[in-house]
């Protein structure tokens, strides 16, 4: 079983048998939407390609033997056409007037979609902070149906223990999911479902394409009812990925464990320049000792992966100099690509929550730390931040 494989073996071999009918090494791009019945009802596995495509097949199969290194159980995985699509597949799970409690310190988009879109519905959301255990568990309620963690966060990189907040949810309710956005992580660095978690949330734009040239989400969990139930919402809904989409995705996989490795020592090394920057007030790096969550980042992630969060002097206006100033960061959203990028969440990803007890600093820096050499990247930080 791939289970019993080393993770880059797994990225490049799972759900990616030579093709049976030609013998290509490489995944085909099924590029169809529909497909011929030897007769009425009686199909090789595929009628229609909402429901199953091969190529998201592989995709799918290939993303659920990442996410269940170590497993003894099944895992199961399902593709989406965006991260958000994902998300909010999962939280049809949860019927109105249960209650889902999430981290302070979530993506945007997440808490725009918990509060403007699911909560409309009667989904009730709190927040708290997810890197203490205590408030996790002080803020189960009985109508609690689930716990999303991110971690690290986006964007101040706080960390979950999730081994721990596993367990103690269980001691007070068996029935609570817990749910961890791993895109940060990758499951190369991190693997949730090996930690006690019920589900793997990803938004596959980012560390798993690695390119920038692909949207895409996932689900994977080792709850075998809800996936039947994900299974079956993930075609009556219909938000799935193209194949070519599926494909693009697939291909950058098959990197993912040498570009986390590069994404890692680049970060750090950079952590550790920016520490002692006359501008910078503060650095936020899981790998930086005086980190909180230091310990343990250090315990259930393989590296600390490739973002880091900063908050110059200055406020705002600091910020949007600094990253207006950059020649090989590009200022763009998004993160987890082969490039560099820097952005001002305040104003950028995380306008949505402007105003609200999540709002963040607005002389938050973020940046993504790219696979180009990192002596390059330094010289480039250290002229914006002259600026």
């Amino acid at each position: 079983m791939w289970s019993e494989e080393h993770f880059e073996t797994t990225a490049i071999h799972a759900g990616q048998a030579p093709d049976p009918a030609t013998g290509a090494v490489i995944t085909p791009i099924y590029q169809t939407s529909t497909y011929a019945q030897e007769q009425v009802g009686m199909t090789k596995g595929f009628d229609y390609s909402r429901t199953a495509n091969p190529t998201r097949s592989a995709l799918e199969t290939c993303l659920a033997a990442l996410e269940g290194q170590g497993i003894n159980i099944p895992t199961f995985g399902l593709a989406f056409a965006s991260g958000m699509a994902a998300i909010d597949t999962l939280l049809r799970l949860v019927k109105p007037g249960e209650h889902i409690l999430a981290s302070n310190d979530v993506y945007g988009g997440t808490y725009r979609l918990f509060e403007r879109v699911l909560a409309d519905y009667g989904l009730r959301f709190s927040y708290t902070d997810i890197s203490d255990p205590d408030l996790v568990e002080a803020g189960l309620r009985p109508e609690t149906r689930l716990v999303w963690l991110e971690t690290p966060t986006n964007p101040l990189l706080k960390i979950a223990d999730i081994a721990e907040i596993a367990a103690r949810v269980r001691a007070r309710n068996p029935r609570i999911w817990i749910a961890v956005d791993n895109t940060f992580a990758s499951p190369y660095l991190q693997q949730p479902l090996a930690l006690g978690a019920d589900f793997a949330i990803h938004s596959t734009t980012k560390y798993l394409g690695g390119h920038s040239d692909v949207i895409g989400g996932a689900i994977i969990t080792t709850d075998k009812q809800a996936y039947e139930r994900l299974k079956f919402l993930q075609n009556a809904i219909g938000a799935v990925p193209g194949p070519m989409d599926a494909w693009l995705t697939l291909r950058g996989i098959k990197t993912l464990a040498l570009r986390m490795e590069r994404h890692s020592t680049n970060a750090a090394r950079i952590a550790e320049y920016l520490q002692g920057h006359s501008v910078v007030e503060r650095v936020i790096y899981p790998g930086l000792p005086d980190h909180p969550g230091y310990e343990v980042a250090k315990r259930q992630m393989r590296a600390f992966g490739g973002m880091i969060s900063m908050i110059l002097k200055g406020g705002e206006a600091s910020s949007r100099r600094m990253a207006a100033a950059t020649r090989i960061f590009t200022l763009a959203e998004s993160l987890g690509g082969v490039e560099s990028l820097i952005e001002v969440p305040a104003v950028m990803t995380h306008a949505s929550v402007a105003g609200s007890p999540l709002e963040v600093p607005g002389g938050l820096v973020r940046l993504s730390v790219g696979i180009e050499n990192v002596d390059d990247l330094l010289e480039d930080l250290r002229q914006a931040l002259e600026k």
